[in-house]
Order: C-alpha cells, then sequence, then structure tokens
C-alpha cells in the first residue's frame, strides 16, 4: 500500500499519516522533517530530494504526508495507490493549528524537523487562512482529482475524516 496525503496546512496531513501508517504497518515520511533543520532551517533542495528519493528507492510500502511539488511530486502521485486530499476550511485548520500549538508548545512535535519547537506566529496564520490557499494550489488539487480518479479521495470535514 502507498499513500500519499496531500491538502492545506494545519489540515491534519500528518496525523492521518501516523495513523495510516500504524494501521498497514508501513513507513511513513512527514515532509516537514525533511524540509526544515534545527533551528527552522530549511534544508538544501539537494539534500530534501537525496531523502525523498532514497525513501521512495528503499520502500515497496509507504504513506508520505505533505504537498511539496518539488519533491518527486508526480512520482508520488503515479505509485501511489491512494491519494488522500484534505481541503478543510481555512478556519477549522486554523483552529486545528492553535491546538497543536497549545499541545506542543516549548517541544518539537514527533513529524517535525528536530530541533523546530512548535511556534505559531503571524505569518503562519496569514498562510493557513490566505496564502496556502490560492487559486494555484486549488486547482492543482483538483486538477490531481480527475486525473486520478479511481485512487483519490477528497475530505472536507472531520466527519469525513474519521470514517477513514
Amino acid at each position: 500500500m502507498k499513500i500519499a496525503i496531500l491538502g492545506f496546512s494545519g489540515s491534519g496531513k500528518s496525523t492521518l499519516a501516523k495513523k495510516l501508517g500504524q494501521r498497514y504497518g508501513v513507513p511513513v515520511l512527514h515532509f516537514d522533517s525533511v524540509q526544515f533543520l534545527p533551528g527552522w532551517q530549511e534544508c538544501p533542495l539537494e539534500e530534501k530530494l537525496k531523502i525523498t528519493e532514497e525513501f521512495l528507492n528503499t520502500n515497496d510500502q509507504w504513506v508520505i504526508d505533505g504537498n511539496y511539488t518539488k519533491l518527486f511530486y508526480r512520482r508520488r502521485l503515479e505509485e501511489a495507490d491512494k491519494i488522500i486530499i484534505l481541503m478543510f476550511n481555512r478556519f477549522a485548520c486554523l483552529w486545528r493549528v492553535i491546538r497543536r500549538y497549545f499541545t506542543y508548545r516549548h517541544t518539537t512535535r514527533p513529524d517535525m524537523g528536530e530541533g523546530c519547537p512548535e511556534k505559531i506566529d503571524r505569518e503562519f496564520v496569514m498562510w493557513v487562512l490566505r496564502d496556502g490557499r490560492k487559486k494555484a494550489a486549488v486547482a492543482r488539487h483538483k486538477d490531481i482529482a480527475k486525473r486520478y480518479p479511481d485512487k483519490t479521495v477528497i475530505i472536507r470535514n472531520q466527519r469525513q475524516l474519521n470514517k477513514i
């Protein structure tokens, strides 16, 4: 089983990935843990590509959460048996981000890069509410559903997510 989980920030991608990884007994790659070095420094693209390619090449089953279109995006979508897109509304995502902050503040959550304590700032709030939801991102998700209709599931609310 290969599962690609995409969606908006704060929609629950990492939590779902962990749950599905445990259910199916398959390795999970959280792209946030690949993206960031300690102190919220961005990992160089070459290193992210190397980590991702190694994961894809050495695992015949996996769950990968995160959009990160530069990290073998098309390959992940092609190889995935199931593509799950979490398209919760912006306020549900913001609520999840706030709840996550209070759960993990002053610590690094398990699906994040080491040395990146949970934070919430104006820039991230604006990403959740506006910048991460530009027409191109929404169109990309809709295009995936059209291109891979037999293996794509769009989840728009918690009730639908609970059924997975």
